[in-house]
């Protein structure tokens, strides 16, 4: 079935479509989320407001393409957080840094050729950054991480239990948040 169909569906009370929808699209809301340091908050906070910002869109959605649609709402939302967190409203979302040049498949219809070449160059500088400053594992983590692996395809991927994981990402936020802000 279709997004569309599903979230026709989902107006329509059936349970199973919300449910469809909502799992379908949980890996874009955490590659969203993940596009963001937070300083003293979790990346939960952000993947909770992302989903709230999906099902606002299940419940708004009129016509078109709703993936276009539904990245929008979501990014949107967790920018609202951001937004919000800045002014001192939500302490735990305070100092977030967006990482920028992630390339982003579903807005992509929006995108020019010109952009997505921009954005392409964008990513690979980031790619070197990375390889640069993190150290091997460090580096292999991350780019799970971004892609969108669980913790537990991580951990299984590479052999190691979930604290070296979950030290190895807060590692590297922290090593990239030191070098994106010019510290």
């Amino acid at each position: 079935m279709t997004d569309n169909q599903l979230v026709e569906l989902f107006k329509g009370g059936d349970k199973n479509a919300c449910e469809s929808l909502l799992l379908r699209y949980k890996p874009v809301v955490l590659r969203t989320a993940r596009r963001f340091f937070l300083s003293g908050g979790e990346t939960e906070d952000l993947v909770q407001e992302g989903m709230c910002g999906l099902y606002s869109a299940m419940l708004t959605f009129s016509e078109g393409d709703f993936s276009s649609y539904a990245y929008a709402c979501i990014r949107n939302r967790i920018v609202d957080a951001v937004k919000r967190s800045a002014s001192g409203k939500n302490a735990a979302l305070n100092s977030s840094l967006p990482i920028e040049g992630e390339s982003e498949t579903i807005a992509s219809d929006f995108s020019s050729p010109e952009d997505e070449l921009i954005n392409s160059e964008r990513m690979d500088e980031i790619k070197l950054l990375m390889r640069g400053s993190l150290s091997p594992l460090e580096y292999k983590v991350m780019q799970m991480y971004v892609d969108g692996a669980t913790m537990t395809e991580i951990c299984s991927s590479l052999g190691k239990n979930y604290k070296c994981i979950d030290n190895a990402i807060t590692r590297s936020k922290k090593k990239l948040q030191k070098i994106l802000k010019g510290d």
